[in-house]
């Protein structure tokens, strides 16, 4: 399968590229994105195939269907990660909340949060194809708190591979932060920088398209490539959960085949609901997806309004970082299906200039069709968390919590709900122990211990050990020194 630009294409670069070339080098012509030529046709019969599949056997026949030139045992060494997480025969849990309502929880991997289930895997693909060009790769990654840990997680100590990350200072949860300053491989560089989310992201995307940037890598033999989900080999594992859960959605006879479901998303940088949407085109019985936000909500107004308007907007901290984002770089894909690369890079040049851009009434009702959207606050969100735990006794973090009020406003409850859980309660402690009790500015530690108590559930290995590590990575810098910073580390 080849894969073609969402921007159409200048003469500097191919029309069309294969996949391994779309994840080396993943910003397209005029800044745009790879998609894939034609998405595979899955269809019922594929799902009656693998209605009782494995996660693995499942994504596997996937992955074959998009016909992409990475070799079978390499496939496979990424699948096999899979096994580390929870439970080896199951990575992803789906489990009843609600009547008519089942959570996802894509957040059993090694940094408990959903970017394992794409990132894990990625991460030897991207090395494998680094050292069978026998090239070495710098991979730029910006985080708003869960890209980062799963990125240098995945990468550490990888051949031909080095990691630069890029975090806000204080836009994480202390979690979060741990998970990435902690990290002592020699080939990781994590930078927090004096501002928020969308400025890692902006610098990231301003280094992947700058020649003089790539041409003081190239002096030091290394090329550029990136693990936010700009890149297709994020986004091809992202479709396979969506797949999985309405599987299970069937294994447990909640549903009959081919009965369609909503997909409910937490959504910051929309790669997660983009895997949902391809998952839809290519074949998943789906009703409708709901996008969740919280107050940071210019997904909800483009999906109800038809604007997205940054001109008098500014990055609101809120109870759900990770999704503390203005400029949702995977709106792009969704603009190119539905649009064309014409209209997509009007909008887009429109977005980089006038930092905003409008849809017409055809385009909007057109996205309506498939999206439906709601924002949560913090306070709302605190009450889901509150409510779902004493009442259904399920505990869930911040970002999971926003999709109950899009539940509530945008869903026909007749037809059974997937909300996706990004993330595990001890990500994001201080929120849920202020839900649960009332705690006020409680440490992490503290915050863990106390719903650990309130809930009766441990504390995993892996997050205990974070507040006994050393902080090896310290530095912090100005948004303006990033390109300097990374090529010292160089």
């Amino acid at each position: 399968m080849n894969f073609i630009q969402t921007r159409g294409y200048e003469k500097t670069k191919p029309k069309t590229v294969t996949f391994s070339q779309a994840i080396l080098s993943p910003i397209a012509s005029f800044g745009g994105l790879y998609v894939p030529e034609k998405l595979p046709e899955l269809g019922i019969d594929f799902l009656n195939k693998h209605t009782n599949s494995s996660y693995k056997e499942l994504a596997s026949d996937m992955l074959s269907r998009f016909e992409i030139d990475i070799e079978p045992d390499v496939i496979n060494e990424a699948l096999n990660l899979y096994d580390k997480f929870d439970d080896s025969k199951n990575p992803v849990p789906v489990v009843k909340v609600k009547e008519n309502l089942y959570v996802s929880e894509l957040y059993h991997g090694p940094t408990r949060a959903f970017k394992d289930m794409a990132l894990q895997p990625f991460g030897v693909v991207l090395s494998s194809i680094a050292q069978k060009n026998n090239e070495n790769y710098l991979i730029l990654a910006a985080t708003s708190g869960d890209t980062g840990p799963a990125a240098l997680e995945t990468f550490k100590n990888r051949a031909n591979v080095q990691v630069a990350c890029l975090y806000p200072d204080g836009g994480t949860s202390d979690v979060q932060r741990l998970q990435m300053v902690t990290e002592d491989a020699k080939n990781l560089k994590v930078i927090g920088i004096n501002g928020v989310f969308d400025d890692a992201q902006n610098a990231l995307k301003r280094l992947l398209a700058s020649n003089d940037f790539k041409s003081a890598l190239q002096e030091k033999n290394i090329s550029l490539s990136a693990a936010n989900s700009v890149n297709f080999g994020r986004i091809i594992f992202q479709i396979i959960y969506h797949i999985h859960s309405y599987l299970e959605l069937v294994r447990q006879e909640a549903i009959a085949m081919g009965e369609k479901v909503y997909l409910n998303v937490p959504s910051g940088n929309f790669g997660n609901a983009l895997g949902g949407y391809y998952a839809w085109k290519m074949g998943l019985p789906v009703e409708k997806i709901i996008i969740s936000s919280n107050e940071n909500n210019v997904l909800t107004k483009l999906i109800k309004t038809g604007r997205y308007d940054l001109r008098a907007s500014h990055v609101v901290s809120t109870t759900s970082p990770a999704m503390d984002i203005l400029k949702s770089s995977n709106v792009e894909r969704i603009l190119f299906d539905m649009f064309g690369y014409a209209r997509t890079k009007e909008l887009m040049e429109d977005l980089e200039v006038k930092n905003a851009y409008e849809l017409t009434a055809d385009e909007l009702s057109t996205l309506r069709e498939s999206f439906d959207a709601d924002f949560c606050n913090g306070d709302e969100g605190k009450k889901y968390i509150k409510d779902t735990f004493e009442n259904d006794g399920y505990l869930m973090d911040p970002h999971t919590a926003t999709c109950f009020k899009a539940y509530e406003t945008c869903s026909n409850p007749a037809i059974k709900s997937i909300i996706y859980s990004t993330a595990e309660w001890t990500k994001f402690s201080p929120v849920i122990a202020n839900a649960l009790t009332g705690e006020v500015d409680a440490q992490d530690i503290v915050a863990l211990k106390s719903i650990s108590k309130t809930a009766n559930l441990a504390i995993p290995v892996m997050i205990q050990e974070l507040f006994e590590k050393e902080i090896v990575q310290d530095t912090i810098i100005e948004k303006e020194d990033i390109e300097k910073e990374i090529l010292k580390f160089l």
